[in-house]
């Protein structure tokens, strides 16, 4: 089975990112464009008519609207953590987490 790119392989900005979407209580400060970075980064992003973005990291696909505002809600937050916990990058940042708390 093929490895996927975890957290190490993306930039600080992606890996902050990536962070954010997995931070609990659930962050409401989450830039749209930065995600759109960071899906880019793992994925494919495909804008389709009527605002509708297509995204697919690994055999993963989820269809996401475009924000009106600059900030993701809480339900993008919860589907972008289910497809990132899907697509193998859920346990890269639990290991980026524990590496930073030992000494």
């Amino acid at each position: 089975m093929p490895t996927l790119p975890g957290p190490k392989s993306l930039n600080n900005h992606h890996r902050d990112t990536l962070a954010k979407i997995f931070q609990h209580p659930t962050s409401h400060n989450i830039e749209w464009p930065d995600v759109a970075s960071l899906l880019e980064a793992v994925g494919t992003v495909i804008e389709h008519k009527e605002g509708k973005i297509e995204v697919r990291v690994g055999s993963e696909v989820r269809y996401f609207d475009r924000p009106r505002h600059k900030d993701i809600d809480v339900q993008q937050v919860v589907d972008l953590r289910h497809l990132l916990t899907n697509a193998g990058y859920h346990s890269g940042v639990q290991a980026r987490a524990a590496e930073g708390t030992e000494d």
